[in-house]
């Protein structure tokens, strides 16, 4: 098929890499000029683990290519992927202005029967008002379909790939059929293809997320209980983990979620809830779940320094998860904040995110070129990202390098009698100190 991709962040990129990799022909679009040229330069702009080889055989072989011209992208495309931004809006809402605004532009270039899908995650309703806005300048034949995607950062190219399952939301079988042709490939297992209507499948999307982020809250708030009682949240987590009913994924406690999903996705979910007069108190008490267990090691950090003006402190992990650079809504960022706030200085590592935060914190703290040069000169550490690299360290080297023996680990990343035989001072969350 001719497919076009609009908006080349991170869904879009992904998207428009994995559909030509199974033999369509894909025209990126975006306004960036400077991201198109670099794109076409065969350099990619985000950091996703594989898809840089997939995204070079493609550009190779002319499946994949960029434009910023949408009528380009449009003319011959039969299925049109609308992968925009929506940033939260005031209260929570989702900013539709960018998948609107294009819709209405969309409107004025197509010519014959076209599949306009939405890819971006939106409020239910959002395929109504994109079809109005088409239908406002074309009257000819076309459908809008709601497809949501379900991507983890980090482990994108697979969940593409591979899916659990493909949600397609659409009001014709015309649509569905189309639909159905376009991932045929990705399914060949026999994972389900669910057709529903649109606003089922833009609730799902919400739905979906939103019920994962309950469980790192549910299992958060057990983290918290576990340390008022002298109960181990390692021994809970695997013993309710078993049970199939609620399964062993999302249940690792730390310092709170973060990226550009889950906290805007809760959000929006609660302000939709709202604008219907429904009170979601499951996800108001999510939300501030969340908000309290980023800060989680500073009461443990002050309860055990006292006063940290003037102490250098080393942060390993910057991103809001491993295996991506994305630090939307991460924690680190939020504690670094607290932490400077309170007088500390902060020398940082983290294997790809550090560009992403140079932009935000500039020469407030200082950047690393390896986790053991952070440690140099260092008073402590924090842990705030799981990354592999950080969890089997050469705990000799880092015991010569720190002033202290002391590490506040928001990741859970070590075992206790480990650190016990290590000599190490060891906090970590829902679990025994070790002092």
């Amino acid at each position: 098929m001719n497919v076009a991709v609009i908006g080349t962040g991170y869904v879009g990129l992904v998207s428009g890499t994995c559909f030509a990799e199974t033999g369509n022909r894909v025209m990126c679009v975006d306004i960036d000029q400077q991201k198109i040229d670099t794109l076409r330069a065969g350099k990619i702009t985000i950091f996703e683990p594989g898809l840089d080889i997939l995204f070079k055989r493609n550009l190779k072989e002319g499946r994949l290519s960029f434009t910023t011209n949408l009528g380009e992208a449009v003319a011959d495309a039969q299925v049109i992927f609308l992968a925009l931004p929506t940033p939260p809006g005031e209260g929570g809402s989702a900013d539709l202005k960018y998948v609107l605004g294009v819709a209405d532009q969309l409107g004025k270039t197509m010519t014959g029967y076209k599949v306009i899908v939405d890819k971006s995650t939106v409020p239910v309703g959002t395929a109504d008002k994109v079809y109005a806005a088409i239908a406002a300048n074309y009257s000819g034949e076309f459908d809008v379909v709601s497809n949501p995607e379900f991507l983890r950062e980090g482990v994108a190219v697979d969940d593409f790939m591979k899916p659990d399952r493909v949600v397609i939301g659409a009001q014709s079988q015309r649509a569905f059929e189309v639909m159905d042709e376009l991932y045929a490939p990705y399914v060949r297992q026999g994972n389900p293809v669910i057709h529903m209507d649109t606003r089922s499948a833009e609730l799902t999307k919400y739905a979906a997320n939103s019920f994962l982020a309950t469980k790192i809250s549910f299992m958060n708030e057990i983290a918290q209980m576990c340390e008022l009682l002298g109960a181990d949240v390692d021994m809970v987590r695997k013993g309710i983990g078993s049970d199939e009913r609620i399964g062993k994924r999302f249940l690792f406690p730390g310092i709170g979620y973060g990226g550009s999903c889950f906290p805007k996705d809760v959000q929006a979910l609660v302000y939709s809830a709202d604008q219907v007069n429904y009170d979601f108190k499951i996800l108001k008490a999510v939300e501030g779940v969340n908000a309290r267990q980023k800060m989680a090691l500073i009461p443990k950090i002050t309860g055990h320094f006292g006063d940290i003006k003037g102490k250098t402190i080393a942060v390993w992990g910057l991103a809001f998860k491993p295996n991506t650079d994305d630090i939307r809504e991460a924690p680190a960022l939020e504690m670094i904040a607290a932490l400077l706030e309170r007088g500390a200085s902060i020398q940082c590592y983290d294997p790809e995110a550090m560009e992403n935060v140079k932009h935000v914190l500039g020469d407030k703290i200082r950047f690393c070129d390896k986790a053991s040069s952070a440690l140099e000169g260092s008073d402590f550490l924090v842990i705030a990202t799981e990354w592999s690299e950080f969890r089997n360290p050469d705990f000799s080297m880092m015991a010569s390098h720190l002033k202290e023996k002391v590490i506040f680990d928001g990741r859970n990343l070590f075992d206790l009698d480990q650190m016990r035989k290590q000599g190490f001072t060891y906090y970590s969350i829902g679990r025994q100190d070790i002092k």
